[in-house]
């Protein structure tokens, strides 16, 4: 699933084309999604002009004027896709065409249909149920050690499942958080309420320093993830532990990578740099 840098790719890709431009019509080749699509859809937004694009989390918003906001999330295998010339036919998994005025077509195809697309309206946006819960953004100036502290007080989970929780940090997901745990030096194992501040304050600044890496590389690129250009993303080439079971440790070469299971999701980490 994209995560965060991902995420925040694709709207740094689509933002040039669809910033300040009007939308012919919003075409939908089905109902919906892993939800409907509402029925005023295609009607909220025809004729209307994008404002801006922003992300929230794992989700894209798109600013339409009048005050509504698209909200898209690309699930398990989702991407968009920025079509200029020679557009092709939609296939069989391209659910949905943003057709703006200038004749360029924004495509959301996806093959498990697991993404989804809805709409709001400005004044109901923090309300919403998909972002009312939310913790803060690791990427968002607010954010420090003491904000991630003050989260993991009283947390009788593992540090690694505590940070997949949307309600702590916002848009971290198994990729990010097995490599940030790495680089900070802490084991997945730890009770999350366990940290000590020198260790959140390590663990909050490499979470930081990972998606700014991430983002740069244009996210990992490992199922489904292409930028709206069509290329894909090489920060895959960068995992030190995610997806590196049974290789030797780049740091401490002493040990294999070991993954594991904690709470259904895989884990990657190295037992001696993680101790």
């Amino acid at each position: 699933m994209p995560e965060l840098p991902e995420v925040e790719t694709v709207r740094r890709g689509l933002q040039p084309f669809l910033d300040g431009q009007k939308l012919k019509t919003v075409v939908l080749r089905r109902s919906g999604l892993r939800i409907p699509f509402p029925k005023d859809l295609s009607e909220r937004t025809r004729g209307k002009t994008v404002n801006y694009l922003t992300r929230r989390a794992k989700y894209l918003l798109m600013h339409i004027e009048g005050g509504d906001v698209v909200i898209i999330h690309l699930g398990m295998s989702g991407h968009m896709t920025i079509l200029k010339k020679n557009i092709p036919k939609p296939g069989k998994h391209d659910h949905v065409d943003f057709c703006i005025c200038t004749g360029v077509i924004v495509r959301f195809n996806d093959p498990r249909r697991f993404g989804l697309m809805t709409i709001t309206t400005e004044k109901e946006l923090d309300f919403h149920k998909f972002f009312r819960a939310n913790g803060p953004d690791p990427l968002a100036n607010n954010f420090n050690h003491s904000i991630l502290m003050e989260a993991l007080v009283g947390r009788k989970t593992s540090i690694k499942v505590a940070l997949l929780d949307q309600r702590i940090i916002a848009g971290l997901g198994n990729i990010y958080v097995s490599e940030s745990l790495f680089r900070s030096g802490i084991s997945p194992l730890r009770l999350a309420s366990s940290l000590k501040r020198v260790e959140v304050e390590k663990l909050a600044k490499c979470i930081c320093e990972v998606l700014i890496e991430a983002l740069e590389a244009g996210g990992s690129s490992l199922n489904d993830h292409v930028k709206p250009d069509g290329k894909l993303g090489y920060f895959q080439n960068n995992h030190r532990v995610y997806g590196q079971e049974d290789k030797i440790c780049i740091v401490c070469l002493e040990v294999k990578i070991k993954k594991i299971k904690q709470s259904g999701r895989s884990t990657f980490y190295c037992p001696i740099c993680q101790s």
